[in-house]
């Protein structure tokens, strides 16, 4: 098997999340969208200040902005509009991209994603 037979798929997420402000601007617009129906918001959110976390090691910022360019890409294999299954892709890449780098997520990271989801999403975004 060819290292790149990994990737398949995820060449649409690798190439925006090579875009930093991209993924900072439509991560938020998608999010205000959907994060009722997001069990997972919580980790999404801690993801997402760590990836772009300044202390963060560059390989983890990679790893974390491939997820969350993940989540937001407007197309997937799992349509989101899926009651009930449309985030399960969304969750099993975001779950396998934190256990991969699951020790650079600091108890700093949950607490802003906490934070976040506590003022609401409006106000997080406008504090970022």
């Amino acid at each position: 098997m060819a290292s790149s037979d990994h990737t398949v798929g995820f060449e649409p997420a690798d190439r925006l999340a090579q875009d930093r402000e991209s993924v900072r601007r439509r991560f938020w617009i998608k999010l205000k969208r959907v994060v009722a129906q997001l069990p997972f918001a919580e980790d999404l959110l801690a993801a997402y200040y760590c990836a772009f976390d300044k202390e963060t090691p560059r390989h983890v910022q990679a790893a974390l902005l491939g997820a969350v360019a993940y989540f937001i890409l407007p197309f997937d294999f799992m349509p989101d509009v899926l009651p009930l299954l449309g985030f399960t892709d969304d969750a099993a890449v975001l779950a396998t991209a934190i256990r991969m780098v699951a020790g650079h997520i600091t108890e700093e990271h949950r607490d802003a994603a906490r934070a976040a989801l506590k003022r609401g999403i409006d106000t997080a975004e406008a504090t970022e």
